[in-house]
């Protein structure tokens, strides 16, 4: 049903009332301080705090990008942020679910964003294969994974951030309707640790859609980072935040976003196993 999608209205002034250039360098140092702040022993962690330096190392590249693109590109950079704050923080988690193959989905309800799910499963893929389909295949989500309609890209700044427009399917017996969400994502490779991070945002391309309710979500962050015994294999970390809008009940709500976690992993894993047996097919 729910891709990974997220929410943050876009705050963008007019060019000639702000120095877009003068807020990124200060966005940088204010990503870098916080990174460097975070404490805990994941490794992931740990490659974002010393690779962090790399933000300020683009701030020539992008002075030509409009006010505009770089207002999405700090939202992304912003998802990132707050995501690596709540996963950084190990204890308060409550298990939601376990599947029987290991995969599990916590949560926890945080001050001023509510309850956020958090997927922990094991994938048989590299982190490089997993980036290439969810961020180089993004917009073909919608083949592999039946709760997803359509993800388009509306907008792309640089080589890490972009804006797109998700439709979700409806559950079944419509327990929960259509929604669609317009979405910042900030795409980030750090040494051999991989990140989708995102909030939702607005675009004039897709304003709200009649009959189809506009759901918020954020901050959400996917991290692919190798498994420590095996680094041909990925530890999957899915960050969920999101208001579905419209009246259901909450039982109902974490009952479906965390069986929708549950569900895109083995989607995921159908997909993977797919390309391979297609690659193996054109080799021959």
């Amino acid at each position: 049903m729910l891709p990974a999608t997220f929410k943050l209205c876009a705050g963008i002034s007019y060019r000639h009332t702000r120095n877009m250039t003068g807020l990124r360098k200060n966005a940088m140092v204010a990503i870098h301080h916080e990174l460097n702040r975070l404490s805990g022993p994941s490794n992931w962690i740990n490659q974002v705090r010393r690779r962090s330096s790399l933000l300020s190392s683009r701030i020539e590249e992008e002075d030509g990008y409009s006010e505009e693109e770089m207002s999405y590109v700090k939202q992304g950079e912003d998802a990132l942020q707050k995501a690596i704050n709540i996963l950084s923080e190990q204890d308060g988690w409550t298990t939601e679910t376990t599947a029987a193959n290991g995969d599990k989905v916590l949560s926890k309800v945080l001050p001023n964003i509510g309850k956020v799910f958090k997927l922990e499963v094991m994938l048989e893929q590299h982190p490089d294969s997993l980036y290439k389909e969810l961020v180089g295949n993004m917009e073909q989500m919608g083949e592999w994974n039946p709760n997803v309609k359509e993800v388009k890209i509306l907008q792309k700044i640089g080589q890490d951030t972009m804006v797109t427009h998700e439709v979700s399917a409806e559950t079944p017996g419509n327990v929960v309707g259509t929604r669609d969400f317009v979405s910042v994502r900030c795409a980030k490779r750090r040494g051999s640790t991989c990140f989708l991070a995102g909030m939702s945002t607005q675009h004039p391309e897709m304003p709200t859609q009649r009959g189809v309710v506009r759901a918020e979500n954020g901050p959400t962050c996917i991290v692919m980072k190798p498994c420590a015994e095996d680094p041909n294999k990925t530890k999957f970390t899915w960050l969920l935040s999101i208001d579905l809008k419209g009246w259901i009940p909450k039982t109902i709500i974490n009952k479906v976003l965390s069986q929708t976690q549950v569900d895109f992993a083995n989607h995921l894993r159908q997909r993977m196993a797919n390309n391979v047996s297609m690659e193996m097919a054109q080799a021959c």
